[in-house]
């Protein structure tokens, strides 16, 4: 392993670069692309890189993007693109075929602000729009992380118990700009993690279709086996990191990451970066003797429900961040996993919603807040405390 010093958005691209190099004895890689910031840098990175059996397509609009995508998995290649917020909804339509053709094509999404207003900051509305059409979603806090995600979501998405497509999400300009270290594997060493990618349904030789009409009673069997296909994906993730492990010689982060919850009795749950904040406010809770711990939530979808009931059990308050609001309801992770949790107190907190900042003393006003109520109220926007 070697370190670079790389962008989210070139670490992204790169990992794209090392998997598509590791099908080259199988059908190849090709990609889709469309600018669109704060994502633009990654399809600009993979456009300059030299990848054998493979090529990167330059098209008119996110939704011939993920066209493109598309067309190159039926045809068994391992096929990636990126994007963000309205691109992501233009690209919306294609989401879902990919996701019902079980197509497994990875997607680095560098979340920003859905417009008008026009926005580039980040905020998770955009990814979160598509939580409940067929695609995997994972959710990554710094640069290291991202990389070895989107390098992993290859082998996730492309397993036979999996096949279907990969959201891989990080939070524009917070991660898609920032440059820090990260640890890059040999080509030689991704070859050995990632298999030839195989699609068993791909367009060949003999005659067959995708995506012919359905009666009723077959897309209900295509919706629950697309819908057990996916709770088994947080099964094949566990032994995707295992063999991320015995390779690479370290761990990628698993669906959830707990910081100091064992004895905790207040916990505060959050996506992306927010959760290496927690982390920081967290340490100073217990310096003051106070029983705080963070649950920063990875994968989304599947949603590890189970493990999430376990971080919740004894906990008499938990606060639930958002980087995001559903117009009329609240969070978006709030109301995900609000049902999961018997502690007294349940409260959501927005923050950082159109790429504001969520600093340690937000945080602190968040924890001040909670431990002062005894019932859980609607949802709050941390800039009013």
């Amino acid at each position: 392993m070697k370190g670079q010093l790389l962008s989210a958005n070139h670490a992204a691209a790169l990992a794209a670069t090392l998997a598509a190099r590791a099908n080259r004895t199988g059908r190849g890689f090709c990609s889709g692309v469309y600018p669109i910031t704060p994502s633009t840098e990654c399809m600009e990175f993979l456009c300059a890189q030299q990848i054998e059996k493979g090529r990167v397509v330059r098209v008119e609009s996110e939704h011939s993007a993920m066209g493109v995508c598309i067309g190159a998995a039926a045809a068994g290649a391992r096929s990636f693109t990126a994007t963000a917020s309205n691109g992501l909804a233009y690209m919306a339509e294609n989401c879902v075929a990919a996701a019902g053709l079980r197509l497994p094509v990875v997607m680095a999404v560098a979340n920003r602000t859905m417009g008008p207003p026009w926005n580039i900051w980040a905020d998770h509305g955009d990814a979160l729009m598509l939580r409940d059409l067929g695609l995997i979603q994972i959710y990554c806090a710094d640069n290291q992380e991202l990389f070895d995600t989107v390098l992993s979501a290859f082998r996730l998405a492309e397993d036979q118990r999996v096949l279907m497509p990969a959201m891989v999400c990080m939070e524009g300009f917070i991660l898609s700009h920032t440059v820090a270290q990260t640890e890059i594997p040999s080509q030689e060493q991704v070859d050995r993690f990632l298999p030839l990618t195989s699609v068993p349904q791909q367009l060949g030789s003999t005659p067959h279709s995708l995506g012919q009409i359905e009666l009723p009673a077959q897309t209900e069997t295509h919706r629950m086996q697309h819908h057990q296909a996916m709770l088994a994906a947080e099964t094949v993730f566990e032994e995707v990191r295992g063999h991320f492990a015995d390779i690479f010689g370290r761990e990628l982060q698993g669906a959830l990451v707990p910081y100091r919850t064992e004895d905790a009795d207040t916990l505060i749950v959050s996506l992306g970066t927010m959760g290496l904040t927690a982390q920081r406010v967290v340490d100073r809770a217990r310096e003051r003797g106070e029983k705080v711990g963070s649950l920063r939530i990875r994968m989304l979808r599947p949603l590890p429900v189970a493990a999430i009931a376990r971080e919740f059990a004894g906990k008499s308050r938990i606060a639930i961040l958002d980087r995001d609001i559903s117009l009329g309801f609240g969070g978006v992770l709030w109301g995900e996993l609000a049902r999961l949790a018997q502690a007294p107190v349940v409260q959501n907190y927005l923050a950082g919603i159109g790429g504001g900042d969520v600093r340690p003393e937000h945080l602190e006003r968040v924890l001040a807040d909670l431990k002062g109520r005894r019932q859980s109220g609607t949802p709050v926007n941390v800039e009013a405390i």
